[in-house]
């Protein structure tokens, strides 16, 4: 970083670091401690698919990948905003299997040069009263932060934030709060 980028407030972008996702499992066991939220078994990885046979080759190898054997359900969607979703389904108390799945499909998606489409990945949770909640890792930032929709496309703030001081140690967070996007209706929420 050189002396302007100082002056006119540029930072070094964050290397994205998908081992961060491993840290998944151990954080659930504190939130489920601290706020009684279990894993519901649905993740998902959210990423601008790009035209040509390259990316739907690759497409195809993650789904092979991943279907081999007992492998995990998996869904495609897309959103209104032309990201494509790839859900991921396993057993509630198969976190640490499906955390393997979503870094599984973010590695093979960045090694094959498409690192820059990709944009966040979920593990979706849920409440003792039935809340929802899902723990977003921000692919470009390297940090997660809790996303807590209500109806009406609402936040529950207050629980987001209980859940950052519940599992911020656990966790690399983003500190950034106006970065803590909602993503509206994601597949695994």
């Amino acid at each position: 970083m050189g002396f302007l980028d100082v002056i006119l407030g540029r930072s070094k972008p964050v290397k994205p670091d998908l081992d961060r996702l491993f840290a998944l499992p151990t954080a659930a066991i504190t939130l489920e401690a601290a706020a009684g939220f279990v894993p519901t078994g649905l993740g998902s990885v959210c990423f601008r698919a790009a035209e040509g046979g390259a990316f739907a080759q690759i497409e195809r190898e993650v789904r092979e990948l991943l279907d081999a054997g007992s492998g995990p359900e998996i869904e495609t969607s897309s959103d209104s905003y032309g990201y494509t979703w790839l859900l991921v389904r396993r057993n509630p108390d198969e976190l640490s299997d499906l955390v393997t799945d979503l870094h599984a499909i973010n590695s093979s998606l960045e090694s094959a040069g498409f690192g820059p489409s990709l944009l966040c990945s979920l593990v979706g949770f849920t409440g003792p009263s039935g809340e929802s909640l899902a723990l977003v890792y921000l692919y470009k930032r390297g940090t997660f932060y809790p996303f807590a929709p209500q109806p009406g496309q609402k936040r529950n703030n207050a629980l987001e934030l209980q859940v950052r001081g519940a599992v911020g140690a656990d966790l690399p967070f983003e500190d950034d709060l106006s970065r803590w996007f909602p993503v509206w209706g994601a597949p695994g929420l």
